[in-house]
């Protein structure tokens, strides 16, 4: 088989240098000295999101050690241990990856596994790997330890902690990396369910928890130059700054648009130069697909540490948690949001934005009256917005009191559901841009069909809140944000009446359609 002329953009599994384009991870590792954990003898954490480059950081890093023949490494992963909390399946199945993964490094021992109870089987098993490594010292790099739970990472954390006294060459692993997703204080607070760790249990002796960021905006030019430095094929500024500003540098999704464009919508062997559009349906395709990596987000939006935290950026509702907190925390090391200095807690990107939203409202999007049955469209093909929002009026007050039952974001209920609507008719011919962000006090949406525009901005009514000051506030705000846009487009306020039964307008008075100041105004 003849060798292929050029690398690729990857965006399943580990990165190298032979096969693929690539940014080095090690150059987005904040809080880490390396050297100082191979010559110091120290443990150490790094978490990261997923598909952020965390297994091309270990692996690359393991090759360097072993090259350089001062040490024995290996890269362990324990994601094979997923859902398993008894301590006596758990344990073993680690040693038995501990033994497959030394197999594949050439150089590194192949440890026996320790013939013992499963509470010490793990410590006897690093005990002979490092008694067979010598005159090395032993550097173990666990990967995906966030699988672990219960009482099975109790166990493993204090099975390296009671090691940790006495290692050194020959004895025990002189340096360990738990590396998985999330800090090791959260992983300790979920196995204990909830409750904060003692400091003095079961694992205090991190020496460093480090963390691999997002490109910065100069990463993408820099990885796409890559890819011109071999074939010739460039790419617009304009097109660049579009990929940064969809992926905020998150690396996955910068290495699928780029891979999408040049070798989905663009022919593989093309070297026409790359625009703005391309790019575009670059996006499309990756949102439309639900590759694993984003269909994955799905999941993360039924815990409820990190419904609390969405729902708050989706409605725009202030919310008194600080970046400390163990829940907005949480959500933040997951990758789902990130903060803005000057607009607070945001999604992390516009893809995740899109992607979150489109889960979210998926199943009144899917249930929405087929479009044939109502009014949408103007004669001549252009969008009647006034016609499709007196429509979502009609459909809120016969059916929203049923369909809030089976939703899990009540609060975020009517944006997901008004969402829905619009979604069923832009996909394909228009697209929907949304401001979310916690503190806000709003959703702002630039509705794009064809050649138009249209300003929504949603707006929710609270107990603590009266009608006349929260559709006050809206005007305000919907005219600032139209000034913002090119051409003044038509803007609408929708207002929700979310107050407690004894306070909420009857129908026949929420239920309203005026025009201030040039502003549509919704009551619903």
């Amino acid at each position: 088989m003849s060798k292929r002329a050029v690398r690729f953009l990857n965006t399943t599994g580990p990165c190298n240098l032979d096969d693929h384009y690539m940014r080095p991870p090690e150059e987005r590792l904040f809080g880490a000295q390396l050297h100082r954990y191979i010559e110091d003898k120290l443990y150490w954490t790094l978490h990261a999101p997923r598909q952020t480059g965390k297994t091309t950081f270990l692996q690359n890093w393991m090759r360097e050690i072993n090259a350089a023949a001062r040490a024995c490494a290996c890269y362990v992963s324990v994601e094979r241990c997923q859902g398993i909390s008894d301590v006596k399946r758990a344990i073993p199945n680690i040693c038995a990856a501990i033994q497959a993964f030394a197999g594949d490094v050439a150089g590194v021992p192949v440890p026996e596994c320790a013939k013992t109870l499963p509470d010490s089987m793990l410590n006897a098993t690093l005990r002979n790997w490092a008694e067979q490594a010598a005159p090395k010292p032993l550097i173990v790099l666990f990967d995906e330890v966030d699988v672990l739970e219960g009482k099975a990472l109790i166990s493993f954390l204090r099975q390296l902690r009671d090691g940790f006294a006495s290692r050194g060459v020959g004895i025990f692993p002189t340096s360990i990396a738990l590396v998985g997703m999330r800090d090791l204080k959260d992983y300790i607070t979920a196995s204990k369910e909830g409750i904060a760790p003692n400091p003095g249990l079961p694992f205090n002796v991190k020496a460093d928890s480090a963390v691999i960021g997002n490109f910065v905006c100069g990463d993408v030019a820099r990885l796409f130059a890559q890819r011109t430095a071999e074939t010739g094929q460039q790419i617009t500024t304009e097109a660049l700054g579009y990929v940064w500003e969809q992926s905020r540098g998150q690396p996955w999704i910068v290495n699928n648009l780029f891979m999408r464009a040049t070798m989905r919508v663009l022919d593989v062997s093309s070297t026409e130069m790359v625009n703005i559009e391309h790019v575009r349906a670059a996006r499309q395709q990756m949102i439309e697909a639900r590759e694993t990596h984003l269909d994955a987000l799905g999941k993360r939006l039924e815990d409820p540490r990190v419904k609390k935290i969405i729902q708050a950026v989706i409605t725009g509702e202030n919310n008194p948690l600080g970046r400390e907190d163990s829940e907005m925390e949480y959500t933040m090391d997951l990758g789902l949001i990130r903060w803005d200095k000057t607009k607070g807690f945001k999604i992390s990107n516009p893809v995740y934005e899109e992607i979150l939203t489109r889960i979210l409202n998926s199943k009144y999007h899917d249930s929405v009256p087929p479009l044939l049955t109502f009014r949408w469209q103007k004669s001549d093909g252009s969008l009647d917005m006034d016609a499709l929002l007196k429509e979502f009026q009609k459909f809120w007050r016969r059916h929203s009191e049923v369909w809030e039952q089976t939703s899990n974001y009540t609060e975020a209920f009517p944006h997901l559901l008004l969402m829905g609507f619009l979604q069923r008719i832009t996909n394909g011919d228009g697209r929907i841009e949304r401001e979310y962000a916690a503190g806000r006090g709003r959703l702002d949406l630039l509705v794009e069909y064809a050649a138009q525009k249209f300003i929504i901005e949603i707006k929710l009514v609270h107990d603590y809140d009266t009608l006349a000051i929260v559709r006050e506030e809206g005007l305000e705000q919907v005219v600032s944000y139209r000034d913002k846009i090119t051409g003044s487009p038509p803007s609408y306020l929708i207002v929700f009446d979310r107050r407690a039964a004894g306070k909420k307008l009857p129908w026949g008075e929420r239920i309203i359609w005026e025009t201030v100041n040039g502003v549509t105004v919704i009551g619903c």
